[in-house]
């Protein structure tokens, strides 16, 4: 089988409720560190929310196993933009 191709791109992350999800939003990002390149994270005290920012490089597979375990969470609001290397 040949080697499934790997994309870049940009994961956002939105955190509604930090004390109910802080903690497993972490544990995912770290399950897949390998991907991550750079991360970024910042409060948004207006809106009571905490945005988090991922540079990746990975297969669709890694990316959509990253993005779909963040994205089953409450009170967590993902998107991805991906484009071929």
């Amino acid at each position: 089988m040949p080697e499934q191709e790997r994309r870049i791109g940009v994961v956002s992350i939105i955190v509604e409720n930090r004390q109910l999800s802080a903690r497993r939003v972490n544990e995912i990002l770290s399950e897949h560190g390998e991907i991550i390149i750079g991360r970024m994270g910042l409060p948004y005290e207006p809106k009571g929310v905490h945005v988090i920012a991922l540079i990746i490089n990975g297969t669709t597979d890694d990316i959509g196993a990253l993005t779909g375990k963040l994205g089953a969470l409450e009170n967590v609001q993902i998107k991805s933009a991906l484009n071929k290397i």
